[in-house]
């Protein structure tokens, strides 16, 4: 993760999200974690969360030291788009060029629903999570709750953690298999909880939405993603277009949409 989410969490922080609720408000970074956890379970209660799902999810939940380690020492990204796309992109063509071909009926499907050439979500699969290999190993809501009661983002946090809380409610997941970045992301293109509620679809109709383990829903939910940003069918991604822009909202920086476009352009090539 992390770069990217570093790049979301700045544009992001500044977004006022909804209020919290004073009667469940625990003010961030103070008191003791679990005071502050239990202000939030009675927030989730008071938001439809059930009893059930508030207990498997939060029960036994501890700060993670190593999380806050890891938001505090990040720093902003310097490498060039040179640099950054040729370290990136070599060793990941060869088996992208595979996969366009392994899921070609598959992304034909999605790009037919969605308008979203295969391409493009391919090279955002291989360059989040190396095709599905490397999506993380941190229990998401102990990330999150960690991050929620800090206070350098707690309100972008807190939201999060409820949000987390419905994709379990909802029977997409259960906590133990949220795992993930340690920021919060999930998944084989790493969504945060929030985008997964909005944009994640049961592709493959075995009624759960499975971005760890579900290729079609993986792949469909990334296009339903860009769509949803307003994608134009059968235009191109080139720097400086509407795709090109529709990219920098999964990435708000331009090196890594960059990337991404760059990444697609030469799968788009591949024979």
């Amino acid at each position: 993760m992390s770069f990217r989410y570093l790049l979301r969490a700045i544009a992001l922080g500044a977004v006022l999200l909804t209020p919290i609720p004073a009667a469940f408000a625990a003010n961030c970074g103070t008191g003791s974690f679990e005071v502050w956890l239990d202000g939030f379970k009675a927030e989730a209660a008071a938001k439809g969360i059930s009893q059930s799902v508030i207990s498997s999810g939060l029960s036994g939940v501890t700060p993670d030291k190593s999380v806050l380690s890891r938001d505090q020492s990040q720093r902003v990204f310097s490498q060039s788009f040179e640099e950054f796309s040729g370290r990136m992109i070599p060793p990941r063509l060869t088996r992208g060029a595979n996969m366009l071909k392994q899921h070609g009926s598959l992304l034909s499907r999605i790009e037919k629903d969605y308008g979203v050439p295969g391409e493009v979500l391919v090279a955002i699969w291989g360059l989040e999570t190396d095709y599905g290999v490397n999506i993380g190993k941190f229990p998401t809501l102990r990330s999150l709750a960690t991050l929620a009661h800090d206070c350098r983002r707690s309100e972008l946090f807190r939201a999060e953690l409820m949000d987390a809380l419905r994709i379990v409610e909802r029977g997409d997941l259960a906590p133990s298999e949220m795992r993930g970045a340690w920021a919060g992301e999930l998944g084989q293109t790493q969504f945060m909880p929030s985008s997964w509620i909005k944009y994640a679809v049961d592709f493959d109709g075995n009624g759960r939405r499975d971005l760890l383990r579900s290729v079609p829903d993986v792949l469909a939910s990334t296009a339903n993603f860009l769509a949803g940003h307003g994608w134009q069918r059968g235009k191109g991604w080139d720097a400086g277009s509407a795709n090109f822009a529709v990219i920098q909202q999964w990435n708000k920086s331009e090196v890594y949409s960059k990337t991404i476009a760059d990444f697609a352009t030469q799968l788009s090539r591949a024979p």
